[in-house]
């Protein structure tokens, strides 16, 4: 029999969830005839991890071997067949089979409710397995969804890396003209041309970064040979995020108390087959009894009953007992954990958006005006160059502080949605495109 993953409520709800993360810019994907030129949407890196991914397929293993341990718990025992031969090849009136004895009969085991007990705790196993493999998916989209992000991080650095050089090259223009005036030394012009060099040295790295980003994203549905140059989203596409408490009255949804509920589940299973496991098993027989002696034929039955120390499982029992009543606090310590690690996450997604919120409002615009002044005094003469590349550079380093902000916004919001295990968000646009 073959078992082959499914999509569960909430892991459609998270898929989707997802998907409103990011692809939410309505940047088309690539229709190109090389596809390693293509565009891969989240959409489809999810659905790919969902079918392809090496790990959820290794773990179809265990729900095979699962569906088995059932239908192995179904099976009753087998019904023994006994034939029993007396007074033969003995002496005197016993002498050869004259007056032979000899009887067939049919036995088997009255369990006494054990089989059920098997028969329950298999099929509490089983939902067990099924929970987790529903984590594990989830999980699975959750990193992929991870990876993705930094793909389109490296993405989004390597677009204001582009703009970085643009302004270098502006500058050395700048610089040129001066220096051809007389009014500015070459050591000027040579300092532009250095930082413009330092600058696509780091525009290089950026792109090595991507590569291996998209490589290990890829390596989530199990491709080591890359079908994909792009990913497809805007990382400065930011949600508006519900409050704390609502987030909270969210986490029943959270796989992981699924996976509790499960356990105790199968706990309780355990347990009722210990207490049966402490009953003694019955043997009983029927069949027919024929002597040689008169040629006579008799029916004859039994039953067979152990005696001795009433227990004999206690050990099983006691450690049933306790397996249990650990779940319960195994419950309550998840609960702590999930809802302190939630707000933890939602204190830094705001702390992000506070972050963004001045960035774009209060420190990029007065430093795009004061580069646009700059530029104006050092044509005229009026301000050094290091003056114009301290202000270029403070523009930089605030459209950088911007996008990593919004990275780790992301980030966020992905790690709450798996909290939660529902879409918590509806994408709205909180950054406008500024240039430095």
């Amino acid at each position: 029999m073959r078992v082959s993953f499914f999509m569960p409520r909430q892991m459609v709800v998270f898929y989707w969830a997802l998907l409103g993360l990011i692809v939410t810019t309505g940047i088309a994907v690539a229709a190109d005839s090389d596809i390693a030129k293509r565009t891969m949407s989240l959409h489809e890196a999810v659905a790919k991890t969902i079918e392809h991914n090496p790990d959820l397929r290794a773990f179809s293993h265990q729900l095979n071997a699962q569906q088995g341990r059932v239908q192995q718990a179904g099976l009753a025992p087998s019904p023994e067949f006994n034939i029993e031969l007396e007074d033969i090849l003995g002496t005197g009136n016993n002498k050869g089979v004259d007056s032979a004895q000899a009887t067939f009969s049919i036995s088997w085991v009255l369990e006494r409710g054990v089989r059920q007990r098997y028969v329950d705790a298999a099929h509490a196993g089983s939902s067990l397995i099924e929970v987790e493999a529903d984590i594990k998916q989830l999980d699975a989209a959750a990193e992929t969804a991870r990876r993705y992000l930094v793909s389109l991080a490296y993405q989004a650095r390597e677009v204001n890396a582009d703009k970085t050089i643009q302004l270098a090259e502006e500058t050395i223009k700048s610089v040129h003209k001066r220096v051809k005036a007389g009014k500015t030394p070459e050591a000027e012009l040579s300092r532009a041309q250095a930082e413009l060099a330092r600058r696509k040295l780091e525009r290089e790295d950026i792109e090595h970064e991507l590569l291996s980003a998209n490589r290990r994203l890829a390596a989530q549905w199990g491709e080591t040979v890359l079908t994909f140059s792009r990913v497809e989203g805007d990382i400065t596409r930011l949600p508006q995020v519900a409050s704390f408490e609502a987030l909270k009255a969210r986490l029943p949804q959270n796989p992981e108390f699924a996976r509790l509920v499960s356990d105790q589940l199968l706990k309780k299973a355990e347990l009722q087959l210990a207490l049966a496991q402490d009953k003694s098993s019955w043997r009983i027989n029927a069949g027919i009894r024929h002597t040689n002696v008169g040629n006579d034929q008799a029916f004859v039955a039994g039953i067979s009953m152990p005696f001795g120390e009433r227990t004999r499982n206690p050990g099983r029992i006691a450690e049933a007992r306790a397996n249990l009543a650990g779940t319960k606090d195994e419950e309550r310590a998840t609960r702590i954990r999930v809802e302190t690690a939630l707000y933890v996450m939602h204190e830094k997604l705001q702390h992000s958006f506070h972050i963004i919120q001045k960035v774009r409002d209060q420190i990029i615009p007065p430093l795009e005006q004061a580069l646009t002044e700059t530029r104006r005094a050092y044509k005229l003469g009026r301000y050094s160059y290091l003056e114009l590349r301290s202000v270029q550079g403070e523009l930089l380093d605030a459209h950088n502080a911007l996008i990593e902000a919004s990275i780790d916004a992301h980030r966020n919001i992905i790690e709450i949605e798996r909290l939660t295990g529902v879409r918590i968000t509806q994408p709205v646009s909180l950054l406008k495109q500024t240039n430095p």
